[in-house]
C-alpha cells in the first residue's frame, strides 16, 4: 500500500489546545454536527483552534438530508408528482445554507449547487419514466449529501484564507461488496490517494464520506454507517496518528441516556468492548468502522462537537479495567426461536442444520444459546425475520416433526436482549450472579441467555415490555448508576407527613452515600392525589393542595410503574383496610410494601396469608415493623428469634404510648377521667379517646406479634378488655368525655387494691399457650413493666432461650416522628436488600 503524509507521531492532549503542527488527525462530522450554517461554522472554528499537520475532515450530509434524497428517489420512481418540490425544498435548504455560510462569496458555490441539483432533476426524471427505483441509482442518489456536505464546509474554509481542497471518495475510494459487506481495495486507494495529494498538497482536506467506487468504477455507497466508515479509511490512507469521530454527546455512554438518565461516560474503552457495545446497538461506532483501526492500532475518540473541550472516550488496544461491567446495550425488535426435541440430543450436525436453513433464508442470527443437555437450540433473530426463520426450521426439520423426534419450533415475538459488556469480566467470579438478581429483584423474566468464552459479554433475551425496566436494575446493579425506587406514599397525615419531610431531608446523603435514590413520584390523600413524572421536589404540601386530581388507587399504581424504573415501593400510612386489600396485588406485581398500618398484619387470617404468598412469590418486600411499637425493634427482634430457630414461649408487652402514659401517672390523686382529658389535650391520644381505651388498637398489635411468630391468630380470638364503659360506647365523643367520670371509682377501687397488695396497674398484652388477652392488670412494683418512663412501649419474649431471663425492648412507641422513622427504618432495609450500600 502507497504511504500518504508520514509523519512524526505525537500524543493527542485531554483537550484540543493548540500545539505544535507534528501529526496527522482525521476529523469525522456526523449530520448533526453540520446541520445548518451556524453548525458548519462552529465546525470550522473547532478545526481552526487546532495546529495539525495535516487535517483531513470527514463530513456526512446535512442532518436529515440522506433520508429525504431516498424519499424523493422513491417519490420520482412512483411518479409521485409532488417529487419535483421535495427536490425544490432541498436544493433551497442546500442554497440557504450556501448564502448564510458565505454571504457575499457564496455565487460560486451557489452555482455548482444549482450545477449538482439540475443532474440531480435529470435523474429523477428518468426514474419517474422508466417507473423503477435501481440500486445503482439509488447508491448514486443517496451520496449527493455528503459531496454537497464537503462542498459547503471546504468553501468555507478557503473564504477565511486557508489552504484548504475538497476531496470526493469517489475519487480515490475503491471498495467491493461480499457476504460480509463491503471490502475496500486498499492497494489502488492508496494509489489513487496519492495521485491526488500530488494535485493537492493542501494542509487541510474535506473529504466525503459514505460514497465510494466499485471495481467497475460505478458510484456506490459504504452503508448506513459508511461515513464513520469513510473516516476510519482516510485515517488509515493518510496514516493517521488518531481518528476523532465528533457527535452530539461527551463520547460513550454506560447505558442509552434516554433510557437510563443517570448513564455515566465512559473516559476509555478497548477495541473488544467498543464492538460488543456497538453489535448490541449502542451508539458507540460500528464494527466495521473499527476494523482499520484495529489493524493498524489507531486510537479512535468519541468527542461532542457541542462540548469541544470535553476529552471524549478514547478507544485503543489497551484494556482499561474499572469494575467489571463497562457498559449496557438494549437491542429491541427481536424474537426467540426455539427447536426442541428429545431426537436432538446427542446427533451430530443439528446445530448446522439449524443455521444453514436460517442463512438459506437470508436469515441473521443475532444471539444463540444451547444447552448442555442438547435438548435445544434457541436463536434471537430480527423481528422482521421471525416468521421467516420460523417456517424455514419447520421445512428443514418437518421429517423430524412428522417422527416426534422434534417436539416443537416455538416463536416468541417482541424481545429485547440486553448486553452487559466490560473486559473487567473475564476471570471475575459473580458478575453473571449480579445481573440475573438485578433483573430477579426488578421482576424481569429472562427468555434466553448467552455468553461468549471471552467472558466479555453476557447478553440476555427478555420481554421487550421490561426492557427498559431490565435496562435500569442492570445498570443500577452493577453501581453504574444509582439504585433508583419509585415511590409513592398514601396517607400524608401525622405520620405520613412527617416520612415525607424525613424522606425529602435524606435524599442527596442516600444518594452520596448509598447510592440509593428514593425518587418520590406519587402521594395520595385521601381525596386527592399528585403524580409527578420527574418526582415531587420540594414543598410537597402545597403541590398536594393544588392537585385536582381525585384519588385513584388504580391511577396511581400505574403511574409508578409507568417509569419502568428497576424497583417500585407503596408506603402507606392510612390506617385504610381498603389500601391494605391492595398489598397482595401490589406485592404480585413485583411492587414493594412498606407500612404502620395494622390493617394487613392484625386484619382478616386470608387476607395476610395471601400477602405473604405473593410477597413469597414475587420477591417483593413486605415491611411492617412500625406496626408495632413505632420505631422499635420489635418485629426485627422477633423474626431473628424464629429464623435463628428459637421457640416463642410467651409474649408480654405494653404497646399503646397513650395507656401507658395513662397508668404510669395514675396515682389516684387525679380522677381517671380528668387524667384521660389531659392526655387528650397534650394530644397523647386519638381524637376520640375510645380509640385508645378499647384496647382494640393493642389486640391488633399482639395479633401481628403471634402471626410473626408462627401463630395463625385473629384478632376475634383475642379477650380484649375495654376500659370504655358499655354506656358510653355509642355516643358523641364529647358525651363520652363527659360521661366517664362514672368510672372513676372503679378505677380508683382497683388502684387502692393494686397498691395494698404493693402492686401497680398496667395495661398489657400477653400471648401464651393458653391464649391471646389484653386488659388492666395488677404487677408487682418490681416488675420490668411498672418502671417504665412515661409513654414507652415495652415488649418481653420468653422464649427457650430466654426463659429464665426474658428479652425485653423498650423505649418510645408513640409520636409521628418516631414512628415515621421506623418507616423509613423499613424502607432502607429493602434498599439494603437491593443492594444499597449504607
Amino acid at each position: 500500500m502507497s504511504s500518504v503524509a508520514v509523519l512524526p507521531v505525537a500524543a493527542e492532549p485531554a483537550a484540543p489546545e493548540l500545539r505544535a503542527a507534528t501529526s496527522t488527525i482525521v476529523h469525522k462530522f456526523g449530520g448533526t454536527s453540520v446541520a445548518d450554517a451556524e453548525r458548519y461554522r462552529h465546525v470550522a472554528q473547532l478545526l481552526l483552534a487546532r495546529e495539525e499537520a495535516v487535517q483531513v475532515t470527514v463530513v456526512s450530509a446535512m442532518k436529515g438530508v440522506t433520508d429525504a434524497l431516498i424519499a424523493v428517489a422513491g417519490l420520482a420512481a412512483d411518479n409521485a408528482p409532488h417529487w419535483r418540490d421535495a427536490w425544490h425544498a432541498l436544493r433551497a435548504r442546500h442554497r440557504g445554507a450556501a448564502v448564510a455560510l458565505l454571504g457575499e462569496h457564496a455565487g460560486q458555490t451557489v452555482e455548482w449547487l444549482d450545477a449538482r441539483f439540475e443532474h440531480l432533476a435529470e435523474v429523477l426524471g428518468a426514474l419517474a419514466v422508466i417507473g423503477e427505483l435501481p440500486v445503482e441509482v439509488l447508491d448514486r442518489v443517496q451520496g449527493l449529501g455528503e459531496v454537497y456536505s464537503a462542498q459547503l464546509l471546504g468553501q468555507y474554509l478557503q473564504s477565511l484564507g486557508e489552504a484548504c481542497a475538497v476531496l470526493d471518495a469517489r475519487d480515490v475510494l475503491v471498495v467491493d461488496r461480499g457476504e460480509l459487506g463491503v471490502d475496500v481495495d486498499w492497494v489502488q486507494s492508496a494509489q489513487r490517494l496519492a495521485r491526488w495529494r500530488e494535485a493537492h498538497p493542501s494542509p487541510r482536506v474535506v473529504a466525503t464520506g459514505f460514497v465510494a467506487r466499485d471495481r467497475r468504477d460505478r458510484i456506490t455507497t459504504l452503508g448506513r454507517n459508511g461515513s464513520d466508515y469513510s473516516g476510519a479509511i482516510f485515517a488509515a490512507l493518510f496514516n493517521a496518528d488518531e481518528l476523532h469521530i465528533w457527535t452530539d454527546v461527551d463520547g460513550v455512554l454506560s447505558a442509552d441516556p434516554r433510557v437510563v438518565p443517570e448513564a455515566v461516560q465512559l473516559d476509555a474503552l478497548s477495541y473488544d468492548e467498543a464492538c460488543e457495545l456497538a453489535y448490541f446497538g449502542a451508539k458507540v461506532v460500528h464494527p466495521q468502522t473499527m476494523s482499520p483501526a484495529i489493524e493498524r492500532a489507531l486510537p479512535i475518540i468519541i468527542r461532542n462537537t457541542f462540548n469541544p473541550l470535553h476529552p471524549g472516550t478514547r478507544i485503543t488496544a489497551e484494556r482499561t479495567v474499572a469494575g467489571p461491567i463497562k457498559g449496557l446495550t438494549l437491542s429491541p425488535d427481536l424474537a426467540v426461536l426455539n427447536l426442541e426435541g428429545t431426537g436432538l440430543i446427542g446427533v451430530p450436525g443439528t446445530a448446522e442444520r439449524v443455521f444453514a436453513s436460517l442463512r438459506n433464508a437470508h436469515v441473521s442470527v443475532v444471539m444463540i444459546s444451547q444447552g448442555s443437555s442438547e435438548h435445544s437450540i434457541c436463536c434471537v433473530v430480527k423481528q422482521a425475520e421471525a416468521v421467516r426463520a420460523r417456517d424455514a426450521l419447520l421445512q428443514a426439520f418437518a421429517h423430524e416433526l412428522n417422527l416426534g423426534q422434534v417436539q416443537r419450533v416455538q416463536l416468541t415475538d417482541n424481545v429485547s436482549v440486553l448486553a452487559a459488556v466490560g473486559d473487567g469480566m473475564a476471570g471475575q467470579p459473580g458478575v453473571a450472579a449480579r445481573l440475573f438478581e438485578s433483573l430477579g429483584r426488578a421482576q424481569v423474566n429472562i427468555l434466553a441467555i448467552a455468553q461468549g468464552s471471552s467472558e466479555r459479554n453476557i447478553s440476555v433475551a427478555v420481554d421487550s415490555r421490561h426492557a427498559t425496566k431490565a435496562l435500569r436494575a442492570a445498570h443500577a446493579g452493577f453501581w453504574l448508576s444509582p439504585q433508583t425506587f419509585s415511590v409513592g406514599v398514601i396517607g400524608p397525615g401525622n405520620v405520613g407527613a412527617a416520612l415525607l419531610d424525613q424522606l425529602q431531608g435524606a435524599q442527596s446523603q442516600l444518594l452520596g452515600r448509598a447510592n440509593v435514590d428514593l425518587r418520590l413520584r406519587a402521594v395520595a390523600s385521601r381525596s386527592r392525589m399528585v403524580l409527578d413524572q420527574r418526582g415531587v421536589h420540594g414543598d410537597w404540601r402545597s403541590a398536594l393542595a393544588a392537585s385536582s386530581d381525585a384519588t385513584d388507587l388504580d391511577a396511581f399504581t400505574e403511574h409508578l410503574l409507568s417509569a419502568h424504573l428497576p424497583h417500585a415501593l407503596v408506603i402507606d400510612c392510612s390506617g385504610s383496610a381498603e389500601v391494605a386489600d391492595r398489598y397482595a396485588g401490589w406485592l404480585a406485581a413485583g411492587i414493594h410494601v412498606v407500612t404502620p398500618n395494622k390493617q394487613a398484619g392484625a386484619g382478616p387470617l386470608p387476607r395476610y396469608q395471601a400477602i405473604r404468598e405473593a410477597a413469597a412469590a414475587s420477591g417483593a418486600r413486605f415491611r411492617y415493623e412500625a406496626t408495632v411499637g413505632a420505631g422499635l425493634p420489635v418485629i426485627t427482634t422477633l423474626r431473628d428469634l424464629v429464623d435463628t430457630g428459637d421457640e416463642v414461649l410467651a409474649i408480654d408487652g405494653i404497646f399503646s404510648g397513650t395507656l401507658a402514659w395513662l397508668f404510669n401517672t395514675y396515682d389516684g390523686q387525679v380522677p381517671f377521667s380528668q387524667l384521660v382529658a389531659q392526655a387528650r389535650g397534650m394530644g397523647y391520644t386519638e381524637p376520640d379517646p375510645r380509640d385508645d381505651l378499647s384496647g382494640v388498637d393493642v389486640a391488633r398489635k399482639l395479633v401481628i406479634l403471634a402471626r410473626e411468630a408462627g401463630r395463625d391468630l385473629s384478632l376475634e380470638q383475642v379477650q380484649v378488655e375495654s376500659l370504655v364503659p358499655e354506656a358510653l360506647r355509642q355516643a358523641g365523643v364529647e358525651d363520652f368525655m363527659a360521661g366517664l367520670d362514672a368510672v372513676d371509682a372503679v378505677f380508683a377501687e382497683r388502684l387502692a387494691a393494686a397498691k395494698a397488695r404493693g402492686g401497680v396497674l398496667r395495661y398489657v398484652a400477653r400471648l401464651s399457650p393458653e391464649g391471646a388477652q389484653v386488659g388492666l392488670v395488677e404487677l408487682p412494683a418490681g416488675h420490668a413493666f411498672a418502671n417504665l418512663r412515661l409513654t414507652d412501649n415495652v415488649v418481653q419474649f420468653t422464649t427457650r432461650r430466654y426463659c429464665d431471663n426474658p428479652l425485653v425492648v423498650q423505649g418510645p412507641g408513640a409520636g409521628p416522628e418516631v414512628t415515621a422513622a421506623g418507616v423509613f427504618a423499613d424502607v432502607l432495609r429493602v434498599a439494603v436488600g437491593e443492594g444499597a450500600r449504607l
